[in-house]
C-alpha cells in the first residue's frame, strides 16, 4: 500500500444511464487519474414513477469524505488536494486522507460495516 497526494479534480452527484443514484471524486495523481465512490446510494433515473433511496449510509459517506477533506459544503472539494492509500497500478482507492491532519475515510470498509 502506497500513500500518494492527489487533486480532486471534479466531483460527481449522478443518475445517469444505470437508474441508480451515485457519487464520485475524480483524482488526478502524478502521472495518474481514478474515480473514488460509486457506490450506489438510491435508485431513479429521468422520468421514473418512483425515486427510493438505499438509507442513510449514502448521505453519511458524503458528510465523512467532506469532513476528512475539511470541507463544509461538497461543491468546495473541487480543487482541493488529499492523500490517497493506493494499491498500485489499476488497482482501486479506497481510502482518502486530509493533507495535513492524521484523519482518514475508507470508503470500502464504510460500506462494508454498513
Amino acid at each position: 500500500m502506497d500513500i500518494e497526494n492527489a487533486k480532486i479534480t471534479s466531483t460527481r452527484i449522478s443518475m445517469a444511464d444505470h437508474g441508480c443514484l451515485t457519487f464520485d471524486l475524480i483524482l488526478e495523481g502524478a502521472g495518474w487519474g481514478c474515480s473514488f465512490g460509486g457506490y450506489c446510494i438510491g435508485h431513479g433515473y429521468l422520468g421514473a414513477d418512483e425515486f427510493k433511496a438505499e438509507s442513510g449510509n449514502g448521505l453519511v459517506a458524503m458528510m465523512k469524505i467532506m469532513d476528512t477533506v475539511g470541507v463544509e459544503h461538497w461543491e468546495d472539494l473541487k480543487g482541493k488536494y488529499i492523500r490517497c492509500k493506493t494499491n498500485g497500478w489499476g488497482g482501486t482507492i479506497d481510502e482518502i486522507g486530509n493533507l495535513i491532519e492524521n484523519k482518514w475515510f475508507n470508503i470500502r470498509e464504510f460500506f462494508s460495516n454498513n
